[in-house]
């Protein structure tokens, strides 16, 4: 009883401090279009992650429309779009792998102005070709086997 009473302290204690500093989800960039077009693109790898086909057909269909206003990203928005029209997890998974490079260039340009993400990398991704991504944790979960090999991945650059 000691036990269960002391971890259901320290997840207590846990979740408030996370929630007092943000948690490690906690990133910002200086222009709320980048906020809001990071989020998506977060939503679309989560999806991804958990293998939901419908729910990142809809993130990227959020994307695509978030990206309108952001310069550079014409590339990003036709990924988004060859996304939100596949009609296979590996077909999205491929298009994710190139979303992801241009959506990497729009965040390096972005001007993060809090926070920390994470360039990951997969060798294996792409028929063992690799395939980059990016997070906000460095706990790898990866978008291109989700669960099938979620922790296959390193992090290969910290941006902030």
């Amino acid at each position: 009883m000691k036990k269960v009473t002391f971890s259901v302290i320290i997840c207590l204690f846990t979740t408030a401090l996370m929630a007092q500093t943000g948690g490690p989800k906690s990133v910002a960039f200086k222009e709320a279009k980048m906020d809001l077009a990071y989020n998506n693109y977060l939503q679309l790898k989560d999806a991804l992650v958990a293998s939901k086909p419908d729910a990142a057909k809809e993130a990227a269909l959020k994307l695509k429309t978030s990206l309108v206003p952001i310069n550079d990203s014409k590339n990003a928005m036709s990924e988004a779009t060859k996304i939100s029209k596949a009609s296979t997890m590996e077909e999205m998974r491929k298009s994710f792998a190139s979303l992801s490079t241009a959506m990497t260039a729009i965040v390096k340009g972005g001007q993060l102005s809090k926070g920390v993400l994470y360039l990951e990398y997969c060798p294996m991704a792409n028929n063992n070709t690799g395939a980059y991504w990016l997070s906000n944790e460095k706990e790898i979960k990866n978008p291109y086997f989700g669960d099938k090999m979620l922790k296959c991945g390193s992090v290969k650059e910290t941006i902030n």
